[in-house]
């Protein structure tokens, strides 16, 4: 396998440890995984709108925008993907797109298909579970962004928006909270936060001028994150990493209408 597949499979399973409890031969079978590599150019969309698809995207390199788009052609980037994320898990079970997938910069991707995913999570209910648990963390962090976006200043949008992306990038092992990568224009930003170019640019001088952060070749250098998660209003508990959760088994002789127990 390339390398690069291994290394973005690797921080995938370690994404669904983060929360849920694999075995070896659960992990080994996520790590044996099969896909084929695609490259795509920046700002060019690898998946559309209502598009039928057959396999989900995990990123390798780069940086991926999921957005929602209106008939005039006004986008609203609603969740940012990172190296190790699966941008598209709920196609899985949903392969009707209810959103689109773009690259923000050059981007590799690898594309597994719904049928081996499937297939596996069949034969492993562990990893099922886990599937089903990163689904129910990407609802949550899109809720935090309706928050962001409806309920926050734009100085508080911003800030909070690169506090999420310095915890994750850590978390990836890709930065940390101080210094992270994200190669992201500003006209990306004002799509990910509601905001025009002109006042993301204004906001971003006001960041600086606070002395709180520098936004440099597409790396973010953070001075005081104290501040930031201040002004950001930020608290990681939405990205649910309070360690992985005990697993569901069901009873061997189970309860009227099939309740689970937690193990």
């Amino acid at each position: 396998m390339d390398p690069s597949c291994a290394s973005a499979l690797q921080l995938f399973v370690a994404r669904l440890a983060s929360r849920s409890v694999l075995t070896d031969e659960e992990t080994n079978a996520l790590l044996g995984l099969k896909g084929e590599v695609k490259q795509v150019p920046a700002h060019v969309d690898f998946v559309r709108q209502r598009e039928q698809v057959d396999h989900s995207c995990l990123v390798i390199e780069g940086l991926v925008g999921r957005f929602g788009q209106n008939s005039d052609g006004a986008r609203q980037i609603t969740c940012l993907h990172i190296p190790g994320d699966m941008a598209d898990l709920p196609s899985v079970v949903c392969p009707t797109s209810g959103w689109g997938l773009s690259a923000l910069t050059s981007t590799t991707i690898l594309r597994l298909p719904h049928a081996e995913l499937r297939r596996t999570a069949a034969r492993y209910p562990g990893i099922a579970e886990a599937f089903w648990r990163d689904c129910v963390v990407d609802g949550s962090i899109y809720s935090q962004w309706v928050v962001n976006m409806g309920r926050r200043s734009a100085l508080a949008r911003l800030a909070h928006l690169f506090c999420e992306m310095a915890v994750r990038y850590e978390r990836a092992d890709h930065g940390n909270r101080h210094a992270f990568p994200l190669p992201i224009t500003q006209t990306d930003l004002g799509d990910a936060t509601g905001l025009t170019n002109v006042h993301v640019n204004r906001t971003l001088k006001a960041l600086k001028a606070r002395f709180l952060i520098t936004a440099k070749a597409g790396k973010i250098t953070v001075h005081d994150w104290d501040q930031l998660v201040g002004i950001g209003d930020f608290d990681d508990g939405y990205m649910l990493f309070g360690g992985p959760t005990p697993r569901i088994t069901e009873e061997p002789n189970p309860p009227a209408f099939g309740v689970a127990r937690i193990a």
